[in-house]
C-alpha cells in the first residue's frame, strides 16, 4: 500500500512508539488520528509537529479499557477524515503480576487494554476498509506473549490473545485487509526500569544490545507497503523470542 494520502489511526500514539510511528508516517504523507488516553500535552504536541510537515492531523482521547471506547473511537475518525486505511494498535499496558499478586483488576486491565480492545477497534475498522477494498492492520506484540514471562503473568496472556487476535483478523478479513503484528524487544524501555532490569532485558537477546524505537517504526511500515504478507509476526527484538 502507498502510504501517501492515506488516513492512518495509531493508538497511544502520544509518546514513545506510537509517536515515532505517526511523525513518520505523516512523513510519508498519510493523515493522521493520534489517540491518547491521559497524555494530552503530549498528545498536542505529536500534532503540532504532524501539522509542521505538512499533513493533517486530528486528536482523539479514548479510554480504551471501556466497552463502547472502541467503536466510538473509529467512528470519531471517520467523522473527520471520511476514510480509514492504516490502524496500528499500539496502546499497551504493561504491569509486574506473578501467579500470587495477580489479581482480578490487573488481569481486566491488561486483557481489556491489550488484547480486547485492539479486537474491537480492528472490527469498527474493517468495515470500512473493506468497502474500500483495501486496508493494513499492525497489532504491537510482544516475544512475552509467546514464551510466557511467569512475573508479568496477565501482560504476558494479553499479549498471547493479541496475536490470536491477529492470526484470527487476517483469516477474517482476507484478502483485501492485511492483519500482522510486530513484536519489538527492548527497544524503548519503560521510564521507571533500573539499570539492572535494562541489562537484564539485553542480555536476554541474542544481539546483546538494546534496539531502537526506529527499529519497530521501520517493521510497521515495511508491513503496510507490503501487499503480501498477512497473519505474520515479525520480532523485531534481537532474537530474544528463539531463547
Amino acid at each position: 500500500m502507498e502510504i501517501s494520502g492515506k488516513t492512518a489511526l495509531v493508538t497511544g500514539s502520544a509518546r514513545r512508539i506510537g509517536r515515532r510511528t505517526v511523525l513518520e508516517l505523516a512523513r510519508r504523507g498519510a493523515r493522521i488520528a493520534v489517540h491518547y488516553r491521559s497524555s494530552e500535552a503530549d498528545a498536542l504536541r505529536t500534532v503540532r509537529e504532524i501539522e509542521e510537515l505538512g499533513v493533517e492531523a486530528g486528536l482523539f482521547r479514548a479510554d480504551l479499557t471501556r466497552p463502547e471506547a472502541p467503536e466510538t473511537l473509529v467512528d470519531a475518525v471517520l467523522r473527520r477524515f471520511d476514510s480509514l486505511d492504516i490502524l496500528v494498535n499500539n496502546a499497551s499496558v504493561f504491569g509486574v503480576g506473578t501467579l500470587e499478586a495477580s489479581t482480578p483488576g490487573l488481569w481486566d486491565e491488561q486483557m481489556g487494554t491489550n488484547a480486547r480492545a485492539p479486537f474491537f477497534i480492528a472490527r469498527a475498522a474493517a468495515r470500512t476498509m473493506l468497502g474500500q477494498a483495501r486496508g493494513k492492520i499492525i497489532n504491537v506484540a510482544d516475544p512475552a506473549g509467546e514464551a510466557i514471562w511467569t512475573a508479568y503473568f496477565p501482560y504476558s496472556v494479553s499479549k498471547a490473545a493479541l496475536l490470536a487476535v491477529t492470526r484470527g483478523l487476517a483469516r477474517a478479513l482476507a484478502p483485501n485487509v492485511q492483519v500482522n503484528a510486530v513484536a519489538p524487544g527492548p527497544v524503548e524501555f519503560p521510564e521507571d526500569y533500573t539499570d539492572r532490569q535494562k541489562r537484564v532485558a539485553i542480555d536476554r537477546t541474542l544481539l546483546k544490545r538494546a534496539g531502537s524505537p526506529e527499529d519497530v517504526v521501520r517493521a510497521i511500515v515495511f508491513l503496510i507497503e507490503n501487499d503480501y504478507i498477512t497473519g505474520e509476526v515479525l520480532h523485531v527484538d534481537g532474537g530474544r523470542h528463539i531463547l
